[in-house]
């Protein structure tokens, strides 16, 4: 009889530990690398974002012209300010021509990404053909509403007067410049923001919708109840975006007027952006017009923050 004698299996030997320098680099490689690799963003950011905005600041505290002279003012540029006309007449046609935009556009392109978000022919064409306008020249866009617009022969007038309606001098008057500026802005940025929407709702799951459909809930239920609740982020991250960018309106109103930044012989449709340009490169008062842009600053975080409020509330936040 042979006897078969089972080995006992080896142990593996624990490899050794690491070495002083191989552990710190490790530590290195975990906590760093993920820095370094979005430092560039911070360093671009930190050049072209916050060294102007302190270099503006600084200069805000000056009189400074185009000859070089500067003398301290302290806060008497921004005293100055407030106490402007001129400025307060931008401010309110900055908000108008805002509200008048804004509030249009968001729910034109909300209702177009929800139809864009359905089953249909030629799908994607018809997705893209909505950036059309945003790739237009603002300029040619400008040369076309300027036809539409035109107090004798526009055809916006003309059709306003198959209804009786006397022609409109759309620039010299400012509830009706406004309105023409804010459909500038919509016909350019209505579908820009709807493809954001659109590529919002996209995440949204289908399940859901099956779900609610199951239950007996209508498209409109589904749309108050799912969508828009579901779609609270992407609406937060575009009434933002809306609100620096219509804040900070300067092409389409200077190109209204032909490229003049008064904004109408009586600065009726003159906004902010237009008054700081005035201010510094036609009057040459740079420490008045950083003074302008700290406040418009200002303007941009305060309409931000009413209205982050405001479209935080869709989804139930309080």
């Amino acid at each position: 009889m042979s006897l078969h004698l089972e080995k006992a299996p080896s142990r593996v030997a624990a490899p050794p530990p690491p070495r002083n320098g191989r552990r710190w680099r490790s530590v290195l490689d975990i906590r760093a690398m993920p820095y370094f690799l979005i430092s560039p963003y911070f360093v671009l950011f930190a050049f072209f974002g916050l060294f102007p905005l302190a270099f503006t600041l600084w200069y805000s505290l000056y009189d400074y012209d185009l000859a070089g002279t500067t003398e301290w003012a302290g806060l008497g540029n921004y005293a100055q300010l407030l106490a402007d006309e001129d400025f307060w007449n931008a401010v309110v046609n900055t908000v108008g021509i805002f509200l008048l935009a804004t509030i249009p556009q968001l729910l034109l392109a909300l209702l177009l990404a929800n139809a864009l978000n359905k089953r249909l022919r030629l799908r994607l064409a018809i997705r893209m053909s909505v950036l059309l306008p945003l790739v237009t020249s603002v300029v040619a866009v400008a040369v076309v509403f300027t036809q539409l617009y035109a107090r004798d022969w526009g055809l916006v007038n003309w059709v306003l007067s198959w209804f009786g309606i006397e022609p409109i001098n759309w620039r010299a008057e400012r509830l009706p410049s406004w309105l023409a500026i804010a459909t500038m802005v919509d016909w350019r940025w209505t579908g820009y923001n709807a493809i954001i929407f659109l590529a919002g709702m996209q995440t949204i799951p289908r399940d859901l919708y099956e779900a609610a459909s199951i239950d007996g809930a209508s498209r409109r239920r589904q749309f108050w109840q799912i969508t828009l609740p579901m779609l609270r982020p992407t609406l937060i991250f575009v009434v933002l975006n809306s609100t620096i960018g219509g804040l900070t309106l300067f092409a389409e109103p200077t190109t209204f007027y032909n490229g003049n930044v008064d904004g109408g012989s009586q600065g009726q449709f003159q906004t902010v952006a237009m008054f700081i340009v005035k201010q510094g490169f036609r009057e040459f008062d740079y420490g008045y017009a950083a003074a302008a842009a700290w406040l418009l600053f200002l303007l941009i975080l305060l309409g931000a923050l009413i209205n982050f409020l405001f479209v935080r509330r869709i989804g139930g936040t309080r």
